[in-house]
């Protein structure tokens, strides 16, 4: 398999080839369909894996990307559906000591999915539109 485009800049999956057409999947709609040969070029460094990753929306690649184990999604989705909540409430909340806490929140926040909150007159975090975007995704 590898990834081509056509005249248009399209990006596809190349999954089979004759001589005079090939058999292309759309990577973001599912969609499957022939198309001359000559309309289409190779993108050389692409990776076919890359591309087939476009099927899944921006938002729940950046959750699915940040969150690298279960401890840390439930975090965001704890966030999610409870927040904004204080650094105090989360430290007592959740079996997190504090460096590991802190480090999911810095790791959340460069990821562009926390954004920091005043509660209750202390430090706290909410997450952001992407991630409530990309967890609802997921929720499906």
């Amino acid at each position: 398999m590898r990834t081509v485009r056509d005249d248009d800049g399209t990006r596809y999956l190349l999954l089979k080839e004759s001589t005079e057409s090939s058999l292309v999947r759309d990577p973001e709609t599912g969609e499957q369909r022939h198309v001359p040969k000559a309309d289409l070029e190779p993108i050389d460094g692409e990776s076919p894996l890359t591309t087939a990753a476009g099927a899944v929306p921006d938002a729940a690649r950046q959750v699915v990307t940040a969150a690298h184990d279960d401890r840390a999604l439930g975090l965001l989705v704890e966030l999610d559906k409870r927040g904004p909540l204080s650094v105090a409430e989360l430290l007592s909340a959740y079996d997190l000591c504090e460096s590991d806490l802190h480090g999911l929140l810095a790791e959340f926040r460069a990821a562009g999915l926390l954004t920091e909150a005043t509660v209750h007159g202390q430090r706290g975090y909410d997450t952001t539109e992407t991630a409530s975007d990309g967890l609802a995704h997921l929720y499906r």
